[in-house]
This record gives C-alpha cells, structure tokens and sequence, in this order.
C-alpha cells in the first residue's frame, strides 16, 4: 500500500516551495457576504491535490459545505466556500475561525503532511493501525472484534465501510498488556494471517489483504483509497442501462475547451465533496473549475476536469471507468438503514461483545464507526437484516433490551434513497445543468486558459 497521498509530491522541487513560500495562501472569512452561510475565500499558488486538502480542513472542523465555485487554472488556485455549521447557522465561534486560518493560511496545509508508511514493528510512541479489505458478509466485524479480543488488543479507534459486496476497515489498536503500540512482530505475524483468514471468506476470486501501518493518518482518505484500489466500483450483476436511482453522474466532452464535463446529482448529505474530490484526485484528475450547490435534499456538483497530463478523457472505458467511481464514492459513505448510536463505560472486550449481539440478532453491518475517549465508548453503527431489508420491529425490541442502558439513538432510515426526477435524455440534462452553472460560475465564462 502506499505510503503517501497519491499526487502529492507531483512539482514538489525546491523551485516550487520557494514560489510557496514567497506567495503564502490568503484566507478571507467573511460573515457580511451571505444571509445564511459563512463565506471563506482561498487563495493560493496551485498545487495538484491542494483542493482536496482545503475542503478536508472544513470537513474535519464539521463544517457543511453549501456551495463552492472553483478556479485553479494555471498556477494560481480562487475558490469560494459557503459553509454553516451542522446547525446550519453561520461560523461565529472565534476558536474555530482561528483554526481555519492558520489550517488553511500557512504551509500547514498547503502542504499536507503525507501519510504514514507501512511497517511489520511500531515504534512506541506511533500508534498501530490494522488496515483490511476483503468480501463483506453477516457478521464479519464480530469475527475481527474476536480475532482481536482473543490476541489481547484492544480497540481504541475504528471506521468500516461496505459497498458492493467489499469492506475496508482502518483500526487502531493497542496492546492490552501495556495500553501502547503492538510491537511484539511474532504477534503482528499471527494476527495478520487470522484476520486474512477471516477476511477471505467463501469469495476465490478476490482477494483479502491485512496491512499493519505506523505513524498517523486520515482515516476516510485511507478509506477510499482502499476501497478504489480494491476495485470496489466493479458491480456485482449490473447491467448497462439498468434504472437506478441516486446518484446519477454523467460525463461528457468540451472540445473547444479541451475539458471534460463531470455533472453528478445525488441526495445531499455531510462530506460528500470530500468523497467525491478524494476518487477524482486518486484517479488523477485535475480540477480546473467547478460549481457545487446544495439544497435541502439534493446536491449538484459539475467539474471541468483534464487528467494529470493536461489530457481530457479520451475513451469510452474511461469515461465509463469515472463514472463508476465516482457513483462509488457517493455511495460507500452509506446512511441508510436502521442507526445505532451507542454511549458507555469503555472495557476489555466491549466492541466484541456489542458486534456478536448484533451477529445473533441477524443484523448486518453496513457502516460503523467507533471511537474511546477518556474511558467512554462512543460507537455508532448503520444495520439491516441479513437479507438486505430493513430491520424488523420485533429485532429493534431484541437489540434495545440487550443494549438499551447504551443507546442514544435508534432511527430507522430509508434504505433506499428516493428516485431521482426522471430526465429526459442525457443531452438535455447535462446541458440544461450547464446553463444554469453558467449564470452561477462568473468565472467560468472566457477564463479557460
């Protein structure tokens, strides 16, 4: 696996940190500009995958991106962010405006720390993360939870993710005799081989993998670079042309432009620029100018983008191949299903014991994420039945007299995310998108270099 973002060292020569350093980044955050949201304008030297940083700086301070309009041509880098917190107001709280321009203004960000390199031994003062990828099936985060349980590690931090039949994990984990890393590599071996055992499962044809990482990282960035290395857009069954609701994304050509054209409409929900900005720059791709706006269900996203060599897509497989990415990125995030929130005393053991009452129960594990802070579990979890269907009421009883002392939440929501309004043609929908985004992207009209 790699050890850094892919993209991120692309010009980094010493010619191009001291153009860095001679013209810093400038951040204006500007409560006045807009009613209802909070408007933060970045300027930079361009940079490839700078984009994606900026906007994971705003996600990870939970900020809710209503609206952006982008512009890095060349080698400068404008866009405009309206945000709000998950509350909808605006950003007044002093702490996190300072957070943002020191994150967002200084090389801090622009130029992100690269991610950790895998290792067998972890030094003690890094922590140990167990990252996993392999075929989904009822039950398996119960089976990790007990390989790890019984080799005496504990749980600290965990997000898992499924989609089309795959799942990654990333876990962080300590020892139980000593509460730091894992060290001991005869350990890591034998932990290795149970969990690719378990990870396997009855599918020969793809393969598992279990990877034992030092030092920090992004979770969900390593998350999808997992899952779209491990090809998880390849569609079990699907047929071309099948009906499909959410999300719809089509791609199209601007030859007098020599760009392509990514338009996507999908249910609205938190990080979903993120998601879809991490699989176009694991593709490389490059952003040039885009619009991204957001209603109160429905989020629009249209991109003019060339690949890393200046090139647009130039083929039919390629455009097909970014489409079922980029419908992958939307959708392994997933928030359907029955929502399980759960608060308590942290112990030895407690993430398996809550994963094997779910397992008995017959409920599967779509997407969970779970963390321990100053001795509490805060575990979260999004469930169906075995089948695929919505969690039975008799199976919400079950589960909430075995768990009820920890839950905080239980919601049960659609699994199927509402039909899209038909459209009629592609021609008419992406064009029709078009004119709209040109009232709306000033810049967009006669700036293309």
């Amino acid at each position: 696996m790699t050890g850094s973002c892919q993209g991120v060292d692309v010009d980094d020569d010493e010619y191009a940190k001291l153009i860095r350093r001679m013209n810093p980044p400038r951040v204006v955050i500007d409560n006045d500009a807009c009613d209802n949201a909070t408007v933060i304008r970045v300027d930079s030297v361009n940079k490839h995958g700078i984009l994606l940083e900026v906007v994971r700086v705003l996600t990870d301070l939970n900020l809710v991106i209503t609206k952006a309009y982008i512009s890095s041509d060349g080698s400068w880098f404008m866009d405009v962010f309206n945000v709000t917190d998950r509350d909808g107001n605006k950003i007044w709280d002093e702490e996190i405006i300072s957070c943002i321009q020191k994150s967002l203004g200084s090389d801090a960000c622009c130029f992100f720390p690269k991610l950790r390199n895998s290792a067998g031994v972890m030094p003690s003062n890094e922590p140990t993360f167990v990252e996993l990828t392999g075929t989904d099936r009822p039950g398996l985060l119960s089976e990790i939870c007990a390989v790890l349980a019984n080799s005496k590690c504990n749980v600290v931090k965990a997000e898992l993710w499924t989609h089309n039949a795959r799942v990654a994990a990333v876990v962080r984990v300590t020892d139980e005799s000593t509460g730091g890393a894992v060290e001991d590599p005869e350990k890591l071996s034998m932990i290795k081989d149970l969990l690719c055992n378990v990870l396997k499962g009855d599918d020969a044809s793809r393969t598992a993998s279990m990877t034992v990482s030092m030092g920090h990282t992004h979770t969900e960035r390593r998350l999808h670079q997992m899952m779209f290395s491990d090809r998880d857009y390849e569609r079990i069954g699907a047929t071309e042309g099948a009906d499909k609701s959410w999300p719809q994304v089509a791609v199209m050509d601007c030859s007098e432009k020599d760009y392509s054209v990514v338009i996507m409409r999908s249910r609205d929900r938190p990080k979903l620029l993120f998601d879809t900005l991490c699989t176009l720059t694991d593709m490389q791709y490059v952003v040039h100018h885009g619009t991204v706006d957001t209603g109160e269900e429905e989020a629009y996203q249209e991109y003019y983008i060339r690949h890393v060599d200046g090139h647009p897509i130039s083929s039919e497989a390629e455009r097909r191949r970014v489409i079922e990415c980029l419908e992958a990125a939307i959708e392994r995030r997933a928030t359907e299903g029955l929502e399980l929130v759960l608060r308590t005393e942290d112990r030895i053991g407690l993430l398996s014991d809550i994963t094997r009452i779910l397992r008995e129960n017959g409920l599967t594990i779509r997407r969970a994420e779970i963390s321990t802070e100053d001795g509490k579990a805060f575990d979260t979890f999004f469930l169906s039945e075995m089948s695929g269907n919505p969690v039975e009421a008799k199976t919400i009883d079950s589960i909430s007299r075995q768990l009820g002392h920890m839950i905080v939440r239980l919601k049960q929501n659609p699994l199927l995310p509402s039909k899209s309004p038909e459209v009629a043609g592609a021609a008419g929908f992406l064009f029709g998108n078009l004119l709209k985004a040109s009232f709306q992207s000033f810049w967009l009209v006669g700036s293309y270099s």
